[in-house]
């Protein structure tokens, strides 16, 4: 992979040299950093700078690891303080990621990271800054915010789609919302796999009494939308000798939801949470479970399941629309909330595993399906179309093509 040279941090567009310079705005952190969000740019962003752009990720100081220090896999990490509050963090850090953008490292382009931060699009853009917002998911669907956070989100929403230059969309699903609530068109660039070597190592499962290929698997931030306690109350309900149900995760904010969770795992036998986990242990755990469940009620394109995919895990997830697009066989659902299917569908699924299922088709099957590669590709050429209708409108004058703002 090439490292190509910095953002110039006092100014000015180094872009015709090497490759349009660009900075990601609206995530924690990585790597290693819980989240989907953080997980996507993780993956594009390394992959972006060897397609040779210069990207810079303002991440938040409270996450993002101090170990990993200013530069990246090519990429370059500017940390700024953030307040670790849930409705506060994402719009004070993205509005300082933004001014400190639009002032001191003037970049080519701007990419705003999901629906709440891109709050701050009409800012970049009176930066003189060229605007890419992606749409990760409605956000005001999720159950843990209230109704001026939701008011927000849509504010949000309706602003990044509508005064960005450009907008990207990871499921058509989200697409189709942009073009119907507000009429815009949008790039589809889903999420994406990769193709893990399978560690052998089973240190990580040691300390959980986990046994390989002998427990469910949900691997998520512990918040209401995953729908913990259907799962576990299904896992009870299912009856599975032998097995045992890991619960990987943590939240950022704990809360009355997050002690309920933690509750009522520690009183159902078999149950075991084992907080946050990150690089080789999370690896391990992935790779030595025998089903992935994804119970979900909300999403927008499931990292974390494709990440079990990936290690070859047999998948169970919920109906809804963002699940359903991946595209698994109906076997591989059931409807959402509905504990007594799910229980059903988890006694199936891990007879399968237990009269040993090929892991090899799974990895074959998302593989052939999601790739960042292609995402870094397609995110690319975004870009450089932006920049190609930046200079056209520098040389000429407004066109049709460079949308303004509504």
């Amino acid at each position: 992979m090439s490292n190509p040279q910095p953002v110039n941090p006092w100014g000015g567009s180094q872009a015709s040299e090497h490759g349009p310079s660009v900075v990601w705005v609206g995530l924690r952190g990585f790597p290693g950093v819980q989240g989907g969000i953080e997980t996507h740019a993780e993956h594009l962003c390394p992959l972006l700078a060897g397609l040779g752009c210069q990207v810079t990720a303002v991440t938040r100081a409270p996450y993002q690891p101090e170990a990993v220090g200013r530069h990246w896999q090519g990429v370059r990490i500017i940390r700024l303080w953030a307040p670790r509050s849930r409705g506060l963090e994402a719009l004070v850090h993205t509005t300082l990621a933004v001014l400190y953008a639009g002032l001191v490292l003037r970049p080519d382009i701007l990419h705003i990271q999901a629906i709440g931060p891109a709050l701050l699009a009409p800012v970049g853009r009176m930066f003189g800054l060229k605007v890419v917002v992606t749409h990760h998911g409605p956000d005001y669907d999720r159950q843990k915010w209230g109704a001026f956070a939701r008011w927000a989100l849509r504010l949000g929403e309706r602003w990044g789609m509508r005064r960005a230059h450009r907008a990207i969309v990871i499921s058509r699903v989200i697409q189709d919302l942009v073009r119907r609530k507000h009429g815009v068109s949008s790039t589809l660039i889903p999420n994406g796999a990769a193709l893990p070597p399978l560690p052998v190592n089973t240190q990580a499962l040691e300390p959980f009494g986990l046994e390989p290929r002998r427990y469910v698997l949900l691997v998520s931030r512990l918040v209401p939308e995953k729908r913990h306690l259907d799962l576990i109350e299904a896992f009870r309900r299912a009856g599975l000798p032998g097995w045992k149900l890991a619960i990987v995760g943590a939240a950022d904010h704990p809360d009355a939801y997050t002690r309920q969770v933690l509750t009522t795992a520690g009183q159902a036998p078999g149950v075991v949470c084992t907080g946050f986990q990150g690089g080789a242990a999370l690896a391990q755990l992935y790779a030595h479970a025998g089903v992935f469940v994804l119970p979900s009620s909300h999403e927008g394109l499931p990292i974390a399941l494709l990440e079990a995919l990936s290690y070859g895990v047999c998948p169970l997830v919920s109906d809804i629309p963002a699940n359903a697009e991946v595209g698994l066989p109906d076997a591989h659902q059931f409807p959402m909330g509905d504990v007594a299917a799910l229980a059903e569908k988890l006694r199936d699924r891990c007879a399968e595993v237990s009269e040993g299922t090929v892991r090899h088709d799974w990895r074959e099957w998302v593989a052939a399906r999601y790739s960042w590669a292609r995402a870094a590709h397609d995110t690319l050429a975004v870009y450089r179309e932006l920049a190609l209708s930046a200079r056209r409108h520098h040389e000429s004058g407004p066109r049709a093509g460079d949308r303004q703002p509504q």
